[in-house]
């Protein structure tokens, strides 16, 4: 039986299946990680260099789960996350993946965005030696790099000019000349591109705004990501080859096998 702190220790450094430390997957993002059966420490063993976790603002705590009602005694952004990530980084000298590639950690805040960010800044300072930090002008990649989804204080975050977390864009932001250390990740919903919820060839009107998109993101040189696709190798390799960013999955084992085969 896996306990949490069986997790928790896995997370400073396991090998996946093989017994070889995996191969670090930049392009990998575990959509909705804390629901795996092992939260970050599944997306670890896979090489994931992305994940992402749904928080919640409730008596002060910020609580990882999807809805309110999911909340579990224990399951903080902290323990789940930040503490154990913390210290992987001090078992790899100052890294997560042992190429020094930095893991990106997307905080999806579903409660109250003011205060919810008013509450995480003080807990990030704590962890201020693995954090990415952001100013106006400069971003000091580290071995985490938090970004703020959901529900966003935008105004309050632009306003602090020295950060450890960065805002999560959307497809609006790339005319809105925001510094791209403020917004590093454009992410948007499928939808805004295509409704059609086949993963079959996109019609070329969608090929040709996808492909616009990502072209803009990357002049900024923002990374772009997408959520609401299919979640099939059918549509990785259509966003793989337009130069999409970060894959959504909640499937780590298929979009695992898919990108190492590329």
């Amino acid at each position: 039986m896996i306990t949490r702190f069986t997790a928790f220790f896995c997370a400073l450094g396991c090998l996946n299946a093989s017994g070889a430390e995996p191969r670090p997957l930049v392009n990998a993002h575990a959509h909705n990680d804390y629901e795996h059966t092992r939260p970050l420490v599944d997306a670890l063993e896979h090489g994931f260099g992305s994940v992402e976790a749904d928080v919640w603002l409730v008596d002060g705590q910020l609580w990882v789960a999807h809805d309110r009602a999911g909340i579990r005694p224990g399951k903080t952004l902290q323990s789940l996350y930040l503490e154990p990530l913390q210290a992987r980084v001090a078992k790899n000298k100052g890294h997560v993946y042992a190429d020094s590639t930095s893991l990106t950690l997307l905080v999806d805040v579903k409660s109250d965005a003011t205060n919810s960010w008013l509450a995480l800044r003080p807990v990030l300072e704590k962890y201020k030696t693995m954090l990415t930090r952001f100013t106006a002008d400069r971003t000091e990649t580290n071995a985490v790099t938090v970004i703020i989804s959901g529900n966003r204080a935008r105004a309050l975050m632009e306003a602090d000019r020295d950060r450890l977390a960065a805002l999560d864009g959307r497809l609006a932001d790339l005319a809105s000349g925001a510094s791209r250390h403020f917004i590093p990740l454009v992410s948007d919903d499928w939808r805004q591109i295509h409704r059609g919820t086949s993963d079959g060839p996109l019609p070329a009107e969608a090929l040709q705004k996808m492909n616009e998109a990502i072209a803009l993101a990357h002049s900024q040189q923002r990374r772009i990501r997408f959520w609401g696709a299919p979640d099939t190798p059918q549509m990785w390799t259509v966003f793989r080859n337009a130069g999409v960013d970060l894959l959504n999955a909640d499937d780590l084992d298929g979009l695992r096998d898919f990108l190492l085969k590329r």
